[in-house]
């Protein structure tokens, strides 16, 4: 058996055991606290994966976690642990919302499909632009990565709750931003739903983003650099080049992803108080690259099972008949137990890249 299937398969397993062990430990939680675990299953499942409208549903909430995703993924092939999509993606959506706010104000031609690509055009630039400094103070003033991006996405926040109360406001309804024209809008595909062509994009990202890992000289670059930046660097492989391209492809991920929401989510199609509706998906993409192992297919797969989950959540309690608070508690269960394996599998690898490097210093080499 090939060796690359042979592990495919083991991390298949795991995370069916892992499925398994979570969906037990959450029926537990749910029958001890009063409830029917059957029922809350059935429906969280059903109306999630077999009803057309919660497929709908499922897969319209898979849209940008799925690019959140890759945006971490990247990073870990790298040998970083970016998590800087959050404050990315706010800024996406940002530069959507800024396109929408010049058509109704100065360019009334943006109600158009040529609004939708300056909107994402916009909207990724910002990101990447973000995205950017993370990378500067990792490779110039060796700034870790994780420190810069928790930083940079409270930054981020503030200055979009900022353009959101004060610039970009709805003077009809101050609770949100001004709301993208009807011309620039995505389009649905699949009447009365909240799924639009932001689930096209975003596989469409993901599977150029496997090719160009997979595929091409700066994807294998990228991957030797984090797994080893010293033999790598040997190689004649720099992985300051390295840290910059996974930042770059990340904020492009991000920036779509924000942009997406924006563009793509009925009814709002803009920015809401608090940023309530775009706070969390970034965080939510860690836990879907963990499920799908850092692997751009592997993610596709993930971010439609934990976006189901989370279009479940309305269904176990209209159904069910259990507390919003229970659900989330469920919801939390099994994904954890999804992303054990993969948080097992970085830490490995982590430590194992630690020892190679100290074995070389030690050498002297």
């Amino acid at each position: 058996m090939p060796e690359w299937l042979r592990r495919g398969l083991l991390r298949f397993g795991e995370s069916v055991l892992s499925l398994v062990i979570g969906l037990l430990v959450g029926a537990i939680v749910v029958y001890v606290s009063g409830y029917d675990p059957v029922e809350a299953y059935r429906s969280l499942f059903e109306m999630s994966f077999l009803d057309i409208y919660g497929l709908s549903t499922s897969l319209s909430a898979a849209a940008p976690i799925m690019l959140t995703g890759i945006t971490f993924a990247v990073g870990v092939r790298a040998g970083l642990f970016n998590i800087g999509a959050e404050g990315q993606l706010y800024i996406g959506a940002l530069g959507a919302v800024l396109v929408a706010w010049i058509a109704r104000n100065w360019v009334p031609a943006l109600d158009s499909p040529l609004g939708t690509v300056a909107a994402y055009a916009l909207g990724v630039i910002l990101a990447v632009g973000l995205a950017l400094i993370a990378a500067l103070l990792k490779v110039k003033r060796g700034v870790h990565e994780v420190v810069s991006t928790i930083m940079l996405n409270w930054i981020a926040f503030w200055v979009v709750e900022y353009f959101r109360v004060y610039i970009v406001y709805n003077p009809e309804d101050p609770s949100k931003t001004v709301s993208v024209p009807e011309q620039a809008r995505l389009p649905l595909l699949m009447a009365h739903s909240e799924l639009s062509l932001a689930i096209i994009v975003s596989i469409a990202f993901t599977l150029l983003t496997y090719f160009l890992l997979w595929h091409t000289v700066e994807g294998y670059e990228l991957r030797a650099a984090g797994l080893n930046p010293l033999a790598a660097r040997y190689a004649g492989i720099k992985p300051e080049k390295a840290v910059i391209l996974s930042f770059l492809i990340g904020g492009i991920a991000a920036g779509l992803a924000g942009a997406g929401e924006v563009l793509g989510k009925p009814p709002n199609y803009s920015i809401t108080t608090g940023l309530s509706n775009l706070y969390g998906l970034g965080f939510d993409g860690i836990t879907v690259a963990l499920i799908g192992a850092n692997h751009p297919i592997g993610i596709i797969f993930a971010a439609f099972f934990v976006g189901g989950l989370k279009a479940g959540a309305r269904y176990m309690q209209i159904f069910a008949g259990i507390p919003l608070e229970m659900v989330r508690i469920v919801e939390g269960v099994i994904i954890i137990a999804l992303a054990i394996p993969g948080v097992f599998h970085m830490l490995s690898e982590y430590l194992r890249r630690r020892k190679e490097l100290r074995e070389l210093q030690a050498r002297g080499e």
